[in-house]
């Protein structure tokens, strides 16, 4: 457990092409998506240590969310923010997760910046 209390690596403003959505023309090409990440996980000995090998390479978390988003295929923005927190949670350091999935182009008859999910899941 996070003994530190509040512990977090943010990543924010993650962009990625990616085919996500029930209409065909989502399905038939990609996407632009934004994603932002908080992971819990107790950064006290990189916070001591100085050294890499000691916290979470935000560097591979950003190349292994940047993977899904574009290999993997999603009809639902639920779906794509479970498996973000699924490839998170595999770093057993990982305590709890929270990912917020936003489409930069809603396919909707509104003026609409953004639609999206935010969820958060844990090793509990």
């Amino acid at each position: 457990m996070n003994r530190r209390g509040g512990d977090t690596i943010e990543l924010r403003g993650l962009r990625a092409m990616a085919i996500c959505g029930l209409l065909p023309e989502e399905q038939a090409r990609p996407q632009p998506l934004l994603v932002d990440v908080d992971v819990e996980a107790d950064l006290s000995r990189p916070g001591q240590t100085d050294e890499l090998v000691d916290t979470i390479d935000y560097s591979a978390m950003a190349a292994e969310l940047v993977r899904v988003l574009t290999v993997e295929r999603f009809s639902l923005l639920e779906r794509l923010a479970q498996r973000l927190c699924d490839v998170l949670l595999v770093d057993q350091r990982v305590e709890r997760v929270t990912v917020r999935v936003r489409k930069l182009r809603p396919p909707v008859p509104h003026v609409l910046d953004t639609t999206g999910v935010r969820i958060t899941r844990s090793r509990t």
